[in-house]
């Protein structure tokens, strides 16, 4: 089950997800709206146990320090994010609506790891670009593309860590996943990789 939320500020969208056997459920890339996040854990009786971020930059990170301080769930980031993570001037929260962000990730994953949330399979897969340790989080099916892959479009490469041609090297490793796959982007709306290698001039 997936359940997306969008941050009004940044128009980031952050998703929780849940195995519906067990109830076990992870946030992706929480950028605000704590009490919304909360609530919906609480009216469908999940357990919170992970947060999953796609990279480091404020507006996806802006929500993680307060829900630690209400959840001590564990944090989870590609291992080359941590300079972004522990930098606000680097993650550019400093001048963002959620203030000052800097934090560690509890575990830190490489290019393929796998990760297991009740009866799903978590898989991580490193597609540096937008930031050094940006990286795309597949489930079954779904992919969580952070501001990697966009329906149309590609995150930027001019702040901290980007670059053009690492971004097109892993824009290449996405294309080799199914057409069937399905993308949640950090901003705007979903599709699928089989439609953005056809309609996505960055694909």
């Amino acid at each position: 089950m997936i359940k997306k939320i969008v941050e009004p500020n940044f128009g980031e969208n952050m998703y929780i997800i849940h195995d519906e056997e067990t109830k076990k459920c992870a946030v992706i890339d929480p950028g605000g709206a704590v009490d919304e996040i909360f609530n919906y854990i609480k009216e469908n009786n999940l357990d919170f146990e992970y947060i999953l971020l796609t990279h480091g930059h404020g507006d996806h990170i802006g929500a993680v320090n307060k829900i630690k301080e209400k959840n001590n769930v564990k944090v989870i980031a590609h291992k080359d994010e941590k300079i972004l993570l522990n930098d606000n001037r680097k993650n550019l929260s400093y001048a963002m609506h959620c203030g000052v962000q800097e934090l560690d990730a509890d575990i830190y994953v490489s290019d393929n790891d796998n990760l297991k949330l009740g009866n799903l399979n978590i898989n991580f897969i490193h597609t540096p670009g937008h930031t050094l340790g940006g990286m795309c989080i597949r489930v079954n099916d779904d992919l969580f593309t952070g501001d990697t892959l966009f329906k149309g479009e590609v995150g930027r490469t001019d702040l901290f860590g980007g670059d053009y041609n690492t971004l097109k090297k892993s824009l290449e490793k996405l294309s080799q996943l199914e057409d069937n796959v399905k993308i949640h982007p950090g901003h705007g709306f979903s599709s699928t990789i089989g439609t953005e290698k056809m309609t996505n001039p960055y694909m």
